[in-house]
């Protein structure tokens, strides 16, 4: 049965790790009548978190799509990781909804994802709930989180309903305007609540405004309902409804509200969807007419070792069918769409269409990847949806495969990793002979070499990758090179001037030819730049490849029956190396930004270790609970062992996320440390 798009609702479960988001969704589809029984994350058992990993470790370790009914609505939930080294995981699921679900603890209260997930979703121009779980927990404090939410994010947030007899009921204060007899909430009263809403709402439609205060009258709940969406797209209102997903107090409620108060896609803010690339970009309008031409958006790739390749994507216009053409991206050639799936956990049903707001999967079509917009018109083949920027991903373990044989075999399961989270970076460092995979953090990386194992059958060994420094020179100067080679009847003869002077920092490399009166000939001028860019990726002085360097080649001879093209490469690579030497070459390494949170008695402990890293307090920024968050700059090849040593500093509690900032020259003695280890090296090489 094909659902009206009016009648979807679709929400992300945002927020900290251990808030209580899974067992929130299992609460809410047993509360529906989804499921006959309540998943358990203790047991494993959960709709969400299918996979092995995610139930030993029981955190949620993807994204999971979820779609249930409940009165007479489908509700698509999107259950997300909360841990922060999986946020490549979690955030593209505010690409696929109409509403971002902040899950916030009633012990812990506001906390760094709390912070975090409220600017992505305000960013996305999303609709913002704010659930409040565990409020019958030991030393839950659902008074105190409401008014520190307020404090945080602003008198916007307004509670939508209230915890009653400490947490294990809740009171409605939107529908009802007066708690029932002999009820009394844990805080507040359900009227003075209910008048702050209705004041909230109106304030965002005049007419309703001067109905409500002129006359004097009560509004019904169908007058409300559109200003109510409204404050909701403009953020001038973020409900906050209390729960608890392990006894259920309050799962009714929060299910009338996702059914009666959620946007369904004709309401939320359109998607951003811009024509064009960079600065040339510009907005288009999507609709969600199931008439129009289609458009949809991949926002999730998973790759399992028995169905293959799965797109999950998300119709924003138009009508998906099975056996329908369409384009990926600026392809010309379309893919015929064999089956339409729908989603509930690892669950698949097939479905002869989608209308716009539905979440469904494409398997086995091999184009598709994470960001991919399809279509059926070439009005549509550069469209593409305001990105998301994802935090850097600078944490690297150097890997190679523990049985040789198997390269290939690591080169694909690495392959599928990176499609599957936006994330995971590989790079192979030419200079060190090393392929590094990289990731948001240590337990990041962990998950990630089990999955190679687990999913891909790829066992490999690991180890601290070397630092990529990077080689600059600080003067200009001038090289020459003249190669002269005769064997037998055969010679080999090329000379060439050049010139080599500093760019500005993350300038790269500039080759230019001013070379004059055919000194040099065309066709040999790039042969002299493959020896330039040979001379570059040796480096001059410990053996890093330089950057922000120009080459000016001026000058040579030729020889009209010897020159050769090697010729002119190994003269070009040994005229560079003579300039740089004379260039005052450098070595750079690489500075990253810290953001560290720690308990706030834990502050200075923490300071003092990132002064003996040569690390520089940036600034810092108090939280709720007795935290505090450091912003600081510090070298990468300084924090190796930080992640073990900031546990050990502040008992396990602190967490930090790192990304790049720029390269700056070494100490001097580092310098020397690195010249003499190279030399070493290369000594060692040659005997």
């Amino acid at each position: 049965m094909t659902i009206r798009t009016v009648d979807i609702r679709t929400l992300a479960l945002v927020g900290q790790a251990g808030v209580g988001k899974t067992t929130l969704a299992e609460a809410l589809l047993h509360a529906a009548g989804a499921t006959r029984a309540k998943g358990s994350v203790a047991r494993g058992s959960t709709v969400s978190d299918s996979d092995p990993q995610s139930k030993r470790m029981q955190h949620s370790l993807d994204a999971a799509v979820l779609s249930f009914e409940t009165r007479g609505k489908r509700v698509q939930l999107i259950d997300t990781p909360g841990l922060a080294d999986f946020a490549g995981r979690a955030l593209p699921a505010l690409e696929a909804v109409d509403a971002a679900a902040v899950v916030v603890d009633a012990v812990a209260g506001v906390e760094p994802a709390t912070l975090q997930m409220m600017q992505y979703a305000h960013g996305r121009g999303l609709a913002r709930f704010v659930i409040v779980t565990r409020i019958d927990a030991p030393g839950a404090k659902p008074e105190a989180v409401l008014a520190q939410l307020r404090e945080t994010f602003g008198r916007e947030l307004l509670a939508l309903n209230v915890p009653a007899d400490r947490g294990r009921r809740v009171l409605d204060c939107f529908f009802q305007k007066a708690a029932p007899d002999g009820t009394t909430p844990d805080f507040g009263s359900v009227e003075s609540l209910h008048e702050s809403l209705i004041d909230q709402v109106v304030e965002v439609d005049e007419a309703l405004m001067q109905v409500y205060l002129e006359q004097g009258e009560a509004l019904e709940l169908d007058q409300l309902h559109d200003a109510f969406e409204k404050a909701l797209r403009e953020g001038h209102l973020v409900p906050v409804c209390f729960v608890s997903g392990e006894s259920g107090a309050g799962v009714d409620t929060l299910l009338d509200v996702v059914v009666r108060l959620a946007p369904n896609p004709t309401e939320g803010n359109p998607p951003p969807f811009l024509k064009g690339e960079g600065a040339a970009a510009v907005p288009v309008d999507v609709v969600p007419d199931p008439e129009r031409h289609v458009v949809a958006h991949v926002f999730k790739v998973l790759i399992d070792p028995y169905v293959g390749k799965l797109g999950i994507l998300r119709v924003h216009q138009g009508t998906l069918r099975a056996g329908q053409q369409l384009f990926v991206g600026d392809a010309r050639k379309p893919v015929k769409i064999a089956h339409v799936y729908r989603l509930h956990g690892r669950e698949t049903q097939e479905v002869p269409a989608a209308v716009p707001g539905e979440i469904v999967a494409l398997a086995k079509i091999d184009e598709l990847h994470r960001d991919a917009v399809l279509h059926d018109s070439h009005d549509e083949d550069h469209h593409h949806l305001k990105g998301i920027e994802f935090p850097a991903s600078m944490h690297g373990l150097a890997i190679e495969p523990e049985r040789r044989g198997e390269e290939q075999k690591l080169a694909d399961a690495l392959h599928k990793l990176v499609a599957e989270d936006p994330c995971v970076r590989v790079e192979h460092q030419a200079a060190q002979n090393e392929t590094v995979l990289y990731g948001t953090g240590e337990l990041h990386l962990r998950v990630l070499i089990e999955r190679m194992q687990e999913r891909f059958g790829v066992k490999v060994a690991t180890r601290t990758p070397s630092v990529p420094y990077r080689e600059t020179i600080t003067a200009p100067a001038e090289g020459h090179y003249r190669h002269k080679k005769q064997t037998g009847g055969a010679g080999q003869f090329a000379e060439v001037f050049l010139r080599v002077e500093p760019l500005a920092r993350g300038a790269g490399f500039e080759f230019v030819d001013d070379v004059v009166g055919g000194a040099i000939p065309g066709g040999f001028i790039p042969a002299v730049e493959k020896g330039v860019r040979h001379a570059l990726e040796r480096g001059a002085l410990a053996g890093y490849a330089l950057h922000d360097v120009r080459v000016t080649v001026y000058d040579g001879k030729h020889h009209p029956v010897d020159s050769k093209e090697i010729a002119f490469v190994e003269a070009g690579k040994r005229a560079c190396f003579d300039a740089f030497a004379k260039a005052a070459p450098a070595v750079l390494e690489p500075l990253v930004n810290l953001r560290i949170t720690v308990p706030a008695a834990s502050q200075g402990d923490v300071a003092g270790d990132l002064a003996t890293r040569r690390g520089r307090i940036l600034g810092n920024e108090s939280l709720g609970g007795h935290r505090v968050t450091i912003a600081a700059l510090a070298p990468l090849a300084e924090l190796t062992d930080y992640a073990m040593r900031l546990k050990a500093l502040t008992g396990g509690e602190g967490t930090f996320t790192l990304e790049y900032s720029h390269y700056d020259p070494v100490p001097p003695r580092k310098q020397q440390e690195l010249a003499a280890a190279w030399q070493g090296r290369a000594q060692a090489a040659s005997e």
